[in-house]
């Protein structure tokens, strides 16, 4: 059973603790299928979502997560936040824990500041994405996604295709899928994986199409032109010639069977074609979908504690 008080990284979690948390998010789907779809689960707990960093699907879908199951909230952005003044991220946290807040979401640029808030604080801390280190809610729904059309993981095999350098999805996604028992690959220019890709345990290869051809899921990554501060492409166009899953290599390389993920938001035309993302291949709107559920999820079984409290 999941006894934490904070969901800082998928490297944390066992087997057991994410099964829990995705059997939980299945019992959440029963709520959000409702005619009214809420439920009254979280009412007295109070969550505060934390954004240093622009999202949309990220923070959208924790704050459905938290009004379907009842709980207070409030969104607050680095635009709006005492940060711009000088105020240290530490003493911005505090000082809304200081509102009887249960449960903090934070995105950060910076890898570990979920941790360090976790140390010093006693509400819950949820990590939303720190830097290029974790993203471990985007892992579980993908892991939710995953199960619902294979039913198993064990010896699955994924490739993990893009920006493998720059991207906190791939680490918490390649964790994740190692303590599920598949078996993962990482396909991309030399530039964008790192030398030290191979603590990881994973397969490396740099030519997609001989990637292709045996996967059970291609995992697409986002080229993330915001975080290259170097010169990694030669140009966008090289990347689309070697890299770019187009419909055309997805019916001369890939099984019948495979299906295509991708974290979001989509680069059209550069890592995937239109085609692909809106293809019977495609599960990316099923991740959408089950990130409300896994989110609701793991609220409730951060907010267990507090409400076994308030219930004696």
């Amino acid at each position: 059973m999941m006894n934490r008080k904070d969901l800082l990284g998928i490297e944390d979690l066992s087997r057991e603790e994410i099964e829990e948390i995705l059997e939980v998010a299945k019992s959440m789907e029963e709520i959000l299928e409702r005619p009214i779809k809420k439920a009254p689960t979280l009412r007295g707990i109070t969550v505060a979502n934390l954004f240093f960093e622009p999202s949309t699907r990220t923070l959208s879908s924790f704050a459905l997560a938290e009004k379907r199951l009842s709980a207070d909230s409030i969104n607050l952005s680095a635009s709006s936040s005492s940060v711009l003044k000088g105020e240290t991220l530490l003493d911005t946290a505090r000082n809304i824990e200081a509102m009887e807040v249960d449960i903090i979401v934070i995105r950060h640029s910076m890898p570990g500041a979920p941790h360090l808030l976790a140390k010093r604080l006693e509400a819950s801390v949820v990590n939303a994405g720190d830097g290029t280190h974790e993203h471990p809610t985007q892992t579980l729904l993908d892991l939710m996604t995953i199960r619902k059309r294979f039913s198993e993981f064990d010896k699955l095999k994924v490739a993990i295709i893009g920006d493998i350098r720059h991207s906190r999805v791939a680490r918490s996604l390649i964790l994740g899928l190692h303590k599920m028992g598949c078996e993962v690959t990482v396909c991309g220019p030399p530039t964008l994986i790192p030398k030290w890709m191979d603590v990881f345990k994973v397969g490396i290869n740099y030519n997609i199409e001989e990637v292709i051809p045996d996967k059970d899921i291609l995992y697409i990554l986002r080229i993330q032109k915001e975080r290259q501060d170097q010169s990694f492409l030669p140009s966008m166009r090289e990347y689309i010639k070697y890299y770019s899953l187009t419909y055309e290599r997805l019916k001369k390389y890939a099984s019948s069977k495979v299906v295509i993920m991708h974290p979001g938001p989509m680069n059209r035309g550069i890592e995937i074609e239109s085609r692909v993302a809106d293809s019977e291949f495609s599960l990316i709107l099923d991740q959408v979908t089950a990130g409300v559920a896994v989110r609701m999820s793991i609220l409730y079984l951060l907010s267990r504690r507090k409400l076994n409290e308030n219930n004696n």
